[in-house]
């Protein structure tokens, strides 16, 4: 199969490449840095420098690449901005179905978040409503979900991974990372509100997989969605950082999310809770 991968060398993309290429795959990799690409090459695939907000260039990557299946997997995290993502899942993932429409491609798996979902009080499945009605500055973020998850449901067959919170190689939640940072300076509170995670090298096995999963959109999160008091403490001591001060807290949306259906769509995580993964990072 020849793939596509938008987002190549990103934290999922670099965990995800090496697997489709060791399955026998073609894969086209693009990324917007020089870096990038040379990492994509030395992993076996044929890397592109591109920008996604070009709309020309875009048509014409894909055109060239001839793929089967695109895999979407931009974001916009190096700056922690939900602007940036939020133009990046609109702009560029329009930029994206519109080039796969154009080369005749049918298929595509595209990331989004499990932190999406309208407020509750357990975590939520994938027929829990987005949460459409939030205020500002959620509102910016549930907007770029929803011009992502509209966007690739034109294709006539789209897989929509709503990812849990990333932690692992690459993410702001290992050692150095933007939170992990935060953590160890005591800046994230330890209230209430519910989360789930994923390790992205079980988040880039979804994406593998989900090449022969039915349409739709699947929750990729670990099997232990659970309030800040509890992931926080642990964070910190995988980061050998000071005990927080828990305090309550926390917004109606932190409910965590459900991954029955992935688990019945045949992914297994190999990390199952964030309480044993937060110390196997590297």
């Amino acid at each position: 199969m020849r793939i596509f991968v938008a987002g190549g060398s990103g934290a999922i993309g670099r965990q995800l490449v090496p697997m489709l290429v060791a399955d026998g795959h073609e894969v086209w990799g693009a990324s917007r840095t020089t870096e990038g690409v040379a990492r994509l090459r030395a992993q076996g695939a044929q890397g592109l420098l591109l920008d996604v907000f070009d709309r020309a260039a875009v048509a014409d990557a894909v055109s060239e690449a001839g793929p089967d299946v695109i895999m979407h997997q931009l974001t916009s995290l190096s700056g922690g901005s939900p602007a940036d993502n939020a133009r990046i899942r609109t702009e560029g993932t329009r930029a994206l179905v519109d080039a796969a429409r154009r080369a005749g491609v049918r298929r595509i798996i595209a990331q989004s978040i499990s932190w999406a979902y309208e407020s509750g009080t357990t975590p939520a499945d994938e027929r829990t409503p987005l949460d459409t009605g939030a205020p500002e500055p959620r509102a910016t973020t549930i907007g770029g979900i929803t011009a992502l998850e509209e966007a690739v449901a034109e294709l006539e067959e789209h897989v929509v991974l709503r990812y849990g919170t990333f932690y692992g190689p690459g993410t702001w939640y290992a050692p150095g990372g933007m939170m992990a940072d935060k953590v160890a300076q005591a800046g994230v509170p330890a209230h209430d509100g519910v989360s789930s995670f994923v390790h992205v090298q079980d988040a880039a096995r979804a994406a593998q997989l989900a090449l022969r999963w039915p349409g739709g959109a699947v929750n990729v999160v670990d099997d232990d969605p659970a309030p800040a008091r509890e992931w926080v403490p642990a964070l910190a001591k995988a980061l050998g950082a000071p005990a927080p001060q828990v305090a309550p807290g926390g917004a109606g949306w932190e409910r965590g999310a459900r991954n029955a259906r992935a688990r019945e769509l045949g992914w297994e995580p190999v990390h199952t809770s964030w309480r044993t993964g937060f110390f196997q990072q590297d």
